[in-house]
């Protein structure tokens, strides 16, 4: 079964923590809330900034531009200035490593 590209191990990313990793030359937000672990674009859907620069608390990540936040469970934008849901993208541990799912990056760039 294809679970994705190996992108770090789970020792890695600890519980409160995020990292941006690449698929495929997308940059992807991997959080880890609670001990599972989310991968959303790590592009705030406002302006160009960067969303593992910013501040993730419980599920919630934080925009370090103008401070829009974003549910790294469900991508849904959570406050102003977000001007849209940021992408999520399947996350598979095993093994002691993460894979995000590469089909669902190549079928969300159209």
């Amino acid at each position: 079964m294809h679970k994705g590209d190996d992108v770090c191990s789970v020792a890695e990313l600890k519980p409160g923590e995020m990292k941006c990793v690449f698929v495929e030359g997308t940059r992807i937000l991997l959080s880890n809330v609670d001990g599972k672990v989310y991968a959303t674009s790590d592009v705030c859907s406002h302006a160009l900034a960067y969303l593992s620069d910013g501040w993730l608390e419980g599920s919630v990540v934080e925009c370090p531009l103008h401070g829009a936040q974003f549910d790294v469970v469900t991508g849904k934008a959570l406050s102003a200035p977000a001007n849209g849901d940021i992408e999520t993208y399947g996350v598979t541990v095993a093994d002691g490593r993460i894979f995000v799912a590469s089909a669902q990056l190549t079928s969300a760039k159209g």
